[in-house]
């Protein structure tokens, strides 16, 4: 079955990590052998094979680049001109791939349904990934003239924050609202059509933004306060307001986000049990709220800064998102709702929301 994960951070694993996506997951790891600047080091899960062997023909793929003012304790660049260049050499990454082969862009709604033509075709040929460009944080904004440029350059999506503290709103483990910038970041973000991703927006600046924001809206890598209770996670209320907004949710495979009680570096998927069915628990209280399959999907934000030792035991690499169907049929849901969850969702967000541009 066709998968679409709404958000993978490819080219940062690819740039700051230095993975060569385009070998497979167990050629990463082989090289990664030995080294330990990173807590993931050798077991990644994603690479463009496997995505591949996965059939995860679409993708909603990162740009990202904290600035961290001084009083910011989080890691970050000193300066947001130099978050703006790392956004934009990790787009030349994005670009070189393109110029292989292994990627594609996707930025409207004619190319979108050209892709999907190409990826449920039976053919043994290599398929491009088709990737729609997403910010998360928009630090690297510099001026809203830079957005623009962004746009021109493909962009399709943006977080207006990500961890603490940012430039237009806060974001998980902060508390603030969005203020004059943010208002004028959402105003130009509505202008251009482009999808705001409330991904990480603290709850002061989520409401925020929804009390002036009025275009298209999804989370795409969130999942349920109810069930694991942490600020990172979005609460009841806050999943029915993107539901009655149309927007959708794609679910995180990241395991502190999945369970209670994770104590990172010391925790084990194993042994706190764990798996895929964990997201969907999350996935059904969802679909319980909203009365249907409409509104849910995966984002599973996989080697998000995290590899096999905080993701789902029964999961090796990304491929095994394939197991999830029969998952979904275990616990009573039907074919249509399965292709709701597994594609169809987002894609019918993004038919609606470039349907006039």
């Amino acid at each position: 079955m066709l998968i679409f994960d709404a958000h993978l951070d490819l080219a940062m694993n690819a740039l700051e990590w230095n993975r060569d996506l385009s070998c497979t997951v167990s050629e990463i790891r082989k090289g990664e052998e030995g080294m330990k600047d990173k807590p993931d080091r050798g077991k990644n899960t994603v690479s463009l094979h496997a995505l591949r062997e996965g059939n995860i023909g679409i993708c909603v793929a990162t740009q990202i680049a904290r600035y961290s003012k001084k009083t910011n304790p989080l890691p970050g660049w000193n300066s947001p001109q130099q978050a703006r260049a790392q956004t934009m050499g990790q787009l030349a990454w994005y670009k070189e791939m393109e110029a292989i082969g292994e990627m594609i862009q996707i930025t409207n709604g004619t190319q979108l349904d050209d892709h999907i033509k190409l990826w449920k075709q039976a053919t043994s040929k290599k398929k491009p990934i088709g990737y729609i460009l997403s910010l998360e944080g928009a630090d690297s904004i510099v001026t809203l003239e830079h957005l623009e440029k962004s746009h021109e350059q493909g962009l399709r999506a943006i977080g207006p924050a990500h961890y603490g503290p940012g430039t237009y709103a806060f974001g998980t483990n902060s508390t603030g609202g969005i203020g004059t910038k943010g208002k004028e970041l959402l105003r130009e973000i509505e202008r251009l059509n482009l999808i705001l991703d409330a991904t990480h927006l603290c709850d002061q600046s989520f409401w925020e933004t929804m009390d002036v924001y009025n275009g298209p809206v999804w989370a795409s890598h969130n999942n349920c306060r109810a069930l694991v209770d942490h600020n990172r996670q979005f609460s009841d209320k806050q999943l029915m307001e993107l539901i009655n907004r149309g927007g959708v949710i794609g679910l995180a495979l990241d395991a502190w986000m999945m369970v209670p009680d994770w104590v990172r570096g010391k925790s084990s998927p194993q042994a706190m049990g764990v798996t895929l069915d964990t997201m969907v628990d999350h996935l059904d209280h969802i679909c319980q709220l909203a009365g249907n399959s409409l509104h849910v999907g995966l984002g599973t934000d996989l080697d998000g800064g995290f590899g096999k030792e905080q993701c789902p035991a029964d999961l090796e690499t990304i491929a095994d998102l394939q197991k999830v169907p029969e998952l979904l049929v275990a616990r009573g849901y039907l074919q249509a709702d399965i292709e709701n969850v597994m594609h169809q969702n987002f894609i019918r967000f993004l038919q609606l929301t470039w349907k006039d541009f």
